[in-house]
């Protein structure tokens, strides 16, 4: 059965702590990755309902520093499903709830793979996306797909159709 792209909606907030923070008062950028994995991983399991593992993060650029006692927001959401994969995006805030000012922080793409009782690949349900944003995001998903697959040696650049453009004349 297909689901709707807003049943994956996830959303994370934790608290930037003293033991979360580098030398200079911001967010280590290791740990908002963890937390942006367990966020993506939710989304993603709210999708298939099943267990799933990382297959892939894409290029994280942190845009704006978040610091010591502001608030972390993650939303993440399925963009589409594949066979057994799901592709995740992400967007991050900071919050200074002190001030009442959220900033953007970065964001990304998560690949994850739905797993069977046996620990392997199981196929996911497809993705029904509704609104302007889900849909250029579901249209953009294959072409990402295919990119990371080009990049990680997975295939080559010339079966990658919806990539045609960007490697040939």
């Amino acid at each position: 059965m297909d689901k709707k792209a807003i049943e994956s909606l996830v959303i994370m907030t934790e608290l930037v702590l003293p033991n979360d923070t580098n030398t200079f008062g911001n967010l280590m950028g290791g740990r908002l990755m963890y937390w942006m994995d367990i966020a993506s991983a939710l989304s993603a399991m709210k999708h298939c309902g099943a267990p799933v593992v990382t297959a892939s993060v894409d290029n994280i650029s942190f845009e704006n520093p978040i610091k010591l006692g502001n608030v972390v927001h993650i939303e993440a959401k399925v963009t589409r499903a594949f066979k057994t994969s799901m592709e995740v995006h992400l967007k991050v805030w900071g919050e200074d709830a002190i001030h009442q000012s959220k900033y953007k922080s970065n964001e990304a793409y998560f690949t994850f793979v739905a797993l069977d009782p046996d620990r392997n690949p199981q196929p996911v349900a497809q993705l029904i996306a509704e609104t302007p944003e889900e849909t250029t995001l579901f249209d953009g998903a294959l072409r990402r797909r295919q990119l990371r697959l080009v990049l990680g040696g997975k295939m080559k650049a010339e079966d990658a159709g919806e990539l045609k453009a960007l490697f040939t004349k």
